[in-house]
């Protein structure tokens, strides 16, 4: 069993009931703190910051540990919700990139929205290679057209005095 250090004395009273039951639950599934990171989608010390009582954890690594103990997830969402109103603001942590399924069910990860960085960077990211499209279908565009055409980039067929008389003279002309 864990010897855990006291909470802060500065954590919220609905905070520090959150991560008592988080500690509850953590100890009936038998689990290291590394344990836990290998079955969720949270490092090892994301869990250390989360038991200590340093971060309120998301939403989804309540879920997964309330799954893995067996536990009453409706009572322990509530005990979230609550303790996300109290927890001092800029504590929380981002959310992991996937939050699972509120059934009790292993099903597939449902994404998690990303963030506002996430967000600004995909868009700078989806107008950088947009604009390199653009210059480069530009620039085989005008490349042909800048030697002189369709027409030139052809070589024509350079044909004697005699050859054109013969060749007319084969096929003549309706």
């Amino acid at each position: 069993m864990t010897r855990w250090q006291p909470l802060p004395a500065t954590l919220p009273r609905e905070a520090r009931h959150l991560v008592e039951q988080l500690r509850l639950l953590k100890g009936r599934t038998g689990l290291s703190l590394a344990g836990l990171a290998r079955r969720t989608a949270y490092s090892k010390s994301s869990w250390q910051r989360y038991l200590s009582g340093d971060r309120l954890p998301p939403r989804g690594a309540a879920q997964m540990l309330c799954r893995l103990a067996g536990g009453d997830q409706a009572r322990l969402l509530a005990l979230w919700e609550l303790a996300e109103q109290a927890w001092p603001q800029g504590a929380s942590e981002p959310a992991a990139e996937t939050v699972p399924r509120l059934s009790g069910t292993a099903g597939p990860a449902e994404p998690a929205k990303p963030s506002t960085g996430q967000r600004r960077w995909r868009i700078a990211a989806l107008a950088a290679s947009a604009l390199a499209v653009l210059l480069a279908a530009g620039l085989l565009w005008a490349l042909p057209r800048r030697a002189g055409g369709p027409a030139a980039a052809r070589p024509r067929a350079v044909l004697s005095p005699a050859a054109r008389s013969t060749r007319s003279s084969r096929n003549p002309c309706p």
